[in-house]
C-alpha cells in the first residue's frame, strides 16, 4: 500500500519511514503544501498523513483544495492537542487525527485499519445498521433510512469515531461549522433521539455528562 507522508520534522520523518517500511508500507514524503500538490499531480496513493501546520501554508487548506476532490483518504497530524483543530479536521471529511507526540504504533494500527476500511468497501456495519460512507446512505435491514441532511452528518460524525466518544462540545461546534447555527444542549438530545428513532435501534449509546459513541460490536 503507498502512502504519503506530508510532514516536515526530520525525526518524525525518519522514525516513520523507518516504521512503515518496516511494516510493508511504501511511504512517500514531501514536506511542503506546494511539493505535495505537484506530487499529488503525477501519483496516486492509497493514504495520506497530512500535517496541519506547514512551512508555506496548513494541511487544511491543502486537504480541502487538493486532496478532497481526489477522494484519498486522510488522517491529520496536529501539535494542538485542542478539540477545535480535531472537530475542523473531521467535519471536512478525515479519516481521522492523531495529535503530537505521538506512538508510532498507534499512528500504524489507525493507518492499518483506515487502509483496510477503503480496502474491503465502504460500508460500516453496526448490528442491523449500514452506513454507506461513500454514498452517505444509512441502511437497515437493507432498506433505506430518511434522515434529514443535518442528521445524517451527525451519525456520519459518530461512525467517523466508532468506537470512541464524540463530546457534546464537538456536536455543538459541529453543527455551528455545518449550519451557522448555535444550538444548545437540549437541541442535540432532540437531533439524537429523532435519529435514534429513525434507526430503530440502541446503537447510539450515551456516555452521561460527556456525549455520545458507537462500538463497532453494537454493545
Amino acid at each position: 500500500m503507498r502512502i504519503l507522508l506530508v510532514e516536515d520534522n526530520e525525526t518524525i520523518i525518519k522514525g516513520l519511514e523507518y516504521a512503515f517500511l518496516e511494516n510493508g508500507y511504501e511511504l512517500y514524503v514531501e514536506k511542503t503544501v506546494k511539493q505535495a500538490k505537484n506530487f499529488l499531480e503525477k501519483e496516486n496513493v492509497d493514504l495520506i498523513i497530512l500535517d496541519i501546520l506547514l512551512p508555506d501554508g496548513n494541511g487544511f487548506s491543502l486537504y480541502q483544495n487538493t486532496i478532497h476532490q481526489k477522494n484519498i483518504p486522510t488522517l491529520f497530524l496536529t501539535a494542538k492537542d485542542e478539540e477545535e483543530n480535531i472537530v475542523k479536521g473531521l467535519t471536512i471529511g478525515a479519516e481521522d487525527y492523531v495529535t503530537k507526540p505521538f506512538s508510532v504504533k498507534e499512528l500504524l494500527a489507525r493507518s492499518s485499519k483506515i487502509l483496510s476500511r477503503r480496502r474491503n468497501d465502504s460500508e460500516i456495519k453496526v448490528k442491523d445498521i449500514i452506513f454507506d460512507i461513500e454514498k452517505m446512505v444509512v441502511y437497515k435491514n437493507h432498506q433505506p433510512i430518511d434522515f434529514t441532511s443535518l442528521e445524517l452528518k451527525l451519525l456520519h460524525l459518530l461512525f467517523l469515531n466508532i468506537g470512541r466518544v464524540v463530546s457534546r462540545n464537538m456536536i455543538l461546534d459541529s453543527i455551528w461549522q455545518w449550519t451557522g447555527n448555535e444550538v444548545d444542549d437540549h437541541t442535540i438530545t432532540v437531533y439524537l433521539k429523532r435519529i435514534r428513532e429513525k434507526l430503530g435501534s440502541n446503537i447510539v449509546i450515551t456516555v452521561k455528562g460527556i456525549g455520545y459513541r458507537i462500538d463497532r460490536d453494537g454493545k
